[in-house]
């Protein structure tokens, strides 16, 4: 190999790690979306929170157009948006909840009790607001994987069809709902 081209190597990858830690440094974080945006929701199968009986899929959530709000009580940010989720709900906003369970891990055999959670969920929506019209536990984190969550809150604006069209990591609050979903909610359901 020429020694001009050997010499070159280390100055590219010099290059594509400048350009690598300059997105790193100066990107936004909350404008990191999933790869699901402008696919349909992920094929799941999980229970309910409240009823282990009722499963839901996929296919069971299409028909209207919902939110998929990624929370847990363990979540500061997720308790402290629970009111204006309450308020979306009160004005006709679906709102389904993504449970994400994050003591449990089932690789170290845990013991999960699900009536402590249940009780747990119960009470902390009773202080602060309940926005769901049910909730999905995605206790080993399968769903939440399949979307690309990173943590929570996360939300996801999906269409009749199933179809993810956005993704917001943080909390929901009047202006992020004003600037980044409202438009868009409207279209959809007029």
């Amino acid at each position: 190999m020429n020694r001009k081209l050997l010499g070159l190597v280390p100055f590219l990858i010099f290059i594509f790690l400048c350009v690598f830690l300059y997105q790193g440094l100066f990107g936004n974080p909350r404008e990191i979306q999933t790869g699901r945006l402008g696919h349909t929701m992920p094929e799941f199968s999980l229970p309910d929170l409240m009823d282990s009986d009722k499963i839901w899929t996929a296919d069971s959530l299409k028909g209207e157009v919902y939110l998929m709000n990624v929370w847990g009580t363990w979540c500061p940010t997720c308790i402290a948006e629970l009111g204006y989720l309450t308020e979306l709900r009160e004005r006709g906003v679906k709102i389904i909840g993504l449970y994400y369970e994050q003591a449990y891990d089932p690789d170290f055999g845990d013991q999960f009790d699900i009536n402590a959670l249940r009780q747990d969920v119960n009470n902390m929506l009773s202080r602060a607001g309940n926005p769901y019209q049910f909730n999905i536990l995605d206790l080993e984190r399968t769903l939440a994987l399949d979307l690309g969550v990173s943590g929570a809150p996360e939300t996801f604006l999906v269409d009749k069809q199933g179809k993810i069209l956005l993704h917001h990591t943080g909390d929901i609050n009047e202006r992020v709902w004003r600037t980044k979903f409202a438009a868009i909610y409207q279209e959809l359901t007029q």
